[in-house]
This record gives structure tokens, sequence and C-alpha cells, in this order.
């Protein structure tokens, strides 16, 4: 039999044959790289992995090779982050503590002050503000540093304080170089700034961080004092001086030993983007009665944090639960939490904006919405944009900062949470949170079409990679 006459009898088996082997090599390569990592994955994420493995493998394998890793941390959880001064105050609530605890987060942390910034002109106010007093050493993370009224007003507060032999580091999540200029980051560096890419010193191809995002916002100045939030560095985040308004969103600065430990989370990062390790000053200062508790999580834990806490806070719960979130695209497991507090008579009060700046998140939102407002749930549909992410549980926690109630947030992203057990500063934000509800709309629960319903589910299995 000559080569002509065999591949034309036995070339659409072969080619069957070889696509097949291809599918197998790609599922043992998920399979293997799942766990050997133990990269523990949600279940709709699993799902949507395999079936485009398995349907599309010559697009699929590539895009799992650069996006599938979840977790860069070792399955022991990371040694907790060390406190500059013994932690006084309330106490958290037993479950929170404990749970925590046994997470491997440094316990609660005794402040002498916490300001919350209830809009976007005392948001830039305390910023800048916070810039211009620092002596030493200014660290500075954000998700988005943009080239706009705000981005640049910062970058000239830093500018001038690099130039008053202030030390400063900037760290930036690779896709804010869709908002920031090449002119903007030469005249930082140029001013002698440290500026890096989170995450850029991975050395290995498993640890690929195309899919794992930098979304912390925080600001250290001297260790001493520390502004956190919601908020990226950017116009619609803060006072949009064009014709738009602005976002609403949350965020707050503390003066305490709480800054020294996101001063030391920040060096964690820098150290893991490739810079070099920084000295740290304690600050020991007036004797604090503000417990706040950093709570960050994400691919350099090997637990979900945050999502920990929201889970045990839904069987916890004996009044309320409150939050207000951008973009709500829970995984089963918290709904399914959540339903049950509310079937058990917990008030659940959820503030999300009526349309996003993200469409896919709207949409995948819809059956989550649907089953809690089944469930009892008081939904509130904000007629403006809203970033804050927040949330309260009775009295007793409540924790705000930047991480988002969805998949992505949850179980994907670098994100840095505070927890509060301080009544006062848990009333401030059920209040805060309360004001925007009374402006919303109240969700109406209206079942979709078979179609409408089709789509929702499918933009939810894909959206949690996005």
């Amino acid at each position: 039999m000559n080569l002509h006459v065999f591949e034309t009898e036995y070339g659409p088996a072969l080619a069957a044959v070889t696509h097949g082997v291809f599918v197998l090599v790609g599922l043992l390569l998920y399979v293997l790289t799942t766990r050997a990592g133990r990269q523990r994955r949600h279940p709709s994420s699993a799902l949507a992995w395999v079936m485009t493995i398995a349907l599309l493998p010559y697009i699929a394998l590539p895009l799992f090779l650069l996006f599938g890793t979840r977790k860069v941390a070792k399955p022991a959880s990371p040694r907790p982050l060390p406190l500059p001064s013994a932690a006084d105050g309330a106490p958290a609530p037993h479950w929170a503590g404990a749970l925590l605890a046994g997470l491997g987060l440094a316990p609660a942390a005794a402040n002498q002050s916490v300001r919350f910034h209830a809009d976007g002109h005392s948001a830039q106010h305390a910023l800048l503000e916070i810039i211009a007093a620092a002596q030493q050493r200014i660290l500075l993370a954000t998700f988005i540093f943009a080239d706009d009224h705000t981005g640049n007003a910062v970058a000239a507060a830093l500018v001038q304080r690099a130039a008053a032999g202030v030390a400063v580091c900037v760290l930036l999540e690779p896709l804010s170089r869709l908002r920031c200029s090449a002119a903007q980051l030469h005249r930082l560096r140029a001013a002698g700034i440290a500026v890096r890419w989170a995450n850029a010193g991975r050395r290995h191809w498993l640890e690929t961080r195309l899919n794992l995002r930098y979304h912390r916002k925080l600001l250290v100045c001297d260790d001493a004092v520390a502004w956190w939030g919601g908020r990226n560095i950017a116009d619609e985040y803060f006072t949009h001086d064009g014709a738009a308004a602005p976002w609403d969103d949350l965020s707050a600065d503390v003066r305490g030993p709480l800054a020294g430990q996101l001063g030391l989370l920040f060096d964690r990062d820098w150290r893991q983007s490739g810079g070099a390790a920084l000295e740290h000053t304690v600050r020991p200062g007036a004797p604090g009665t503000i417990p706040a508790q950093l709570v960050a999580s994400g691919p350099d834990y090997s637990d979900e944090n945050y999502y920990g806490v929201l889970l045990a806070g839904a069987f916890q719960a004996r009044e309320r639960i409150v939050a207000v979130t951008p973009y709500f695209v829970p995984d089963d497991a918290l709904l399914v939490a959540w339903r049950m507090a509310c079937r058990r008579g917990v008030r659940l009060t959820l503030v999300v904006p009526a349309r996003s700046n993200h469409r896919l998140a709207d949409w995948a939102r819809g059956r989550a919405l649907r089953d809690l407002a089944a469930a009892g749930a008081e939904i509130h549909l904000l007629p403006r944009m809203i970033h804050a992410k927040a949330v309260v549980i009775d009295d007793a926690i409540a924790l705000c900062g930047s991480a988002n109630l969805d998949s992505r947030s949850l179980f994907l992203n670098f994100e840095l949470m505070v927890a509060f057990y301080g009544r006062q500063e848990i009333a401030w934000l059920a209040r805060w949170i309360a004001a925007r509800a009374a402006e919303a709309k109240p969700y109406r629960l209206r079942q979709p079409s078979v179609l409408v319903d089709v789509a929702e589910g499918l933009v939810r299995v894909v959206g949690f990679q996005l």
C-alpha cells in the first residue's frame, strides 16, 4: 500500500485519534495542574474549563496555560503578618476571631483614629493630605492609575514629596497600562520614584499572573498612617470634574498599628513583584481604642479569607446583613447561605447599581437577585453607579475595602478588606449604606423568559474568568 492510499483510507481516522489524544492530554494537564498545585476551583469554573478543553482544545489549552492558575501560595497558610504593636481594644466576636485566627491572620489592632470618607471630595482631600505630610516613605498600590485630573494630581503630590527626599514606591496592576500614559510613568520615574508592576517577579509558568489581578488599593506613609478602600486613582472615583457625576464609593484612613500592618502587606506584594525588601519602623504612638483587623485575600493565601468570613457570618447572623457592591455574582454556597439567613428571619439588605459599568456582570447577577428576592431579601437598585464594597453583620462586625461580591474578587483577585468591631464604625457603615438604599428603587421580582434565563446562566459560567 503506497502512502497516498494509506492517507486516503486512514487519514480521517488518524486525525480523529490525534484530536482525541490532544483532548486527553489537555484534560490530563488540567487535572495534574489543578491537583498538584492544590488549585481548588469553584464548580462553575471547573465545569467551564473541562467543557472548553473537551470541545475547543486547541483554543482552550493555551488559554488555560495563560489564565488557569488560581493560587500562588503554598498549601499551608502563610505566616501571619506581625503587628507593629500589641492589639488591645474590643475583641472580635468569637466566631470571627476564631475563624480568622485559624486562617492564620493577625488579630485586631487597637488604632488611634479611623476616618471614613463619605464622598469623593473628602477622600481626595485625605489622600493628598496624607501624601503631603509624609516625611520618610510613601507606599502606594492601586488597580488603576489614570492619566486624568485625579491621577495627575496624585502624581504631582508624589513627585513633590520625592523631591523633598521622601522615598516613594508605587505598585500597579499591569492592566493599569490601559489608563496611565508612558509620559506619566516617565514623570514618576524621573523623580526617583520606584514603580513596579504587581506580581512581575513570578519565575515559573505555573505562576502566571495574567488572570490573577492585583485589586488592592492602599497608601501607607511612614508606617504610621494609611488610606485604603475601593477607590482607584481616577476621576470617576473621586470628583469627576467632567460632565459625568462621580461614582459612589468608600474609602477610609487610619492612624495606628493597622497602618504598619498594611505596610507589611505592601512589602510582601512589593517583593513578589521583584522589588527589594523594605525596612519598617515600629511606631507605638498613643494607646488606641478602635479595633480593626486586616483581612487580605487572594492567590497569595491558600484559603479564601474574606469569603470564609462572609460564609460564616451568614450562619452566625441573628438580626441583619447589610451589603453594598457594584457587582453581585456570588457562588452557589454563599447565595444559599444568604437565602437560609433570610428564611431564619435575618433582615438582608443589598444595594447594587441599577446598571453598572460592566454589562456582563449585570447579566450574570439576574439569577442571584431573583433567588434572594424570593427568599425575602430587600434589594435596592441605585440609579447611578456605586463602586463601594462593604458588608455589615448584626452589630458585631463590618468590613469594607476592595473586594466585590463576585466570584472574581472572592476567588481570583488580590484583595484587601478591613474588619471593624467597634460600634461607632459599624454604625457609620450601616448608615452610609442605608442612605444609599433610601435613594434607590426597590428590586421587583420578575420571572425571565427561557431565553434570558439560559443567557444569564451562560454569562455566569463564562463571566467567572472575566
